[in-house]
């Protein structure tokens, strides 16, 4: 009948309510230990689950040790150390981070060193002059068989130099010469280390022709023929439209000197 069916349902339920109000207060008395330092804020991502015989909260709090309901420095009980979250990541101020950034910027920095190193080392060799041409930065001239009032000419560098043995005459002109006066002014002495023995470029300073020597207006000097440019035995431009007197080189005497050596 439905009386039985009623009483039936009746003893059924007062035999199973009281097993199913244990669990849930098993859970109530253990919630503080489970969720008490876990905040509202935080999400499933930011949790860890650590497997221990006891159970130890995580509390939030900063550096300082100020506590901190929803701040984002975390300290771990199982490691001592303040850890800080964001999504998984260490933040940019993390110590951990500057080393490997500041190990990442020095590598790169040496790296870069050691190129330029590289490429200044290339440069300098490659503007460093060839064999051939240290070879004839210098060359020594044997001066002991020109003759009084005589010249020759060498080439150095490319250029023709002009080595003259002057006589007493052609020294008393360039000496009587008034040299403030000239166009290019230079005293003989200026221009010459042993009185006898003059040299000089053998380019005229106008348009780089080649003058000849012992020849022109001034005896012992040089004539351009190209456009009439006059030099005394002193190589300074007398006459004609050269601006500026014959270059001497550097050069030194040797060996006693029988020889010059010019560069």
């Amino acid at each position: 009948s439905v009386f039985s069916m009623l009483a039936t349902s009746r003893r059924l339920l007062t035999s199973v309510l009281p097993r199913a109000t244990a669990l849930p207060n098993a859970i109530s008395f253990l919630s503080p230990c489970l969720t008490k330092s876990i905040p509202a804020c935080m999400s499933a991502q930011g949790c860890r689950f650590q497997s221990t015989n006891t159970v130890h909260p995580i509390v939030l709090k900063t550096p300082n040790g100020a506590m901190a309901g929803s701040e984002s420095y975390a300290y771990d009980p199982f490691s001592g150390k303040d850890q800080v979250k964001n999504g998984g990541r260490l933040e940019a101020g993390d110590p951990s981070r500057r080393a490997f950034t500041y190990f990442m910027v020095g590598s790169a920095r040496f790296v870069y060193a050691s190129m330029a190193r590289l490429a200044v080392i290339k440069f300098v060799h490659y503007m460093n002059a060839s064999a051939d041409v240290l070879a004839l930065a210098s060359i020594e001239v044997p001066i002991s068989n020109i003759p009084s009032g005589g010249c020759i000419v060498v080439k150095w560098r490319g250029k023709p130099v002009f080595i003259k043995k002057r006589t007493d005459e052609e020294l008393q002109d360039v000496m009587a010469v008034d040299w403030k006066a000239l166009r290019d002014p230079q005293s003989d002495k200026a221009r010459r280390i042993k009185e006898e023995v003059l040299v000089v470029l053998g380019v005229c300073t106008h348009l780089g022709c080649v003058p000849i020597s012992n020849a022109g207006e001034f005896k012992g000097g040089w004539f351009c023929p190209c456009h009439g440019s006059h030099y005394d035995a002193s190589a300074r431009i007398r006459k004609g439209p050269a601006p500026l007197n014959l270059e001497v080189p550097p050069y030194e005497f040797i060996e006693g000197d029988a020889k010059v050596k010019i560069g």
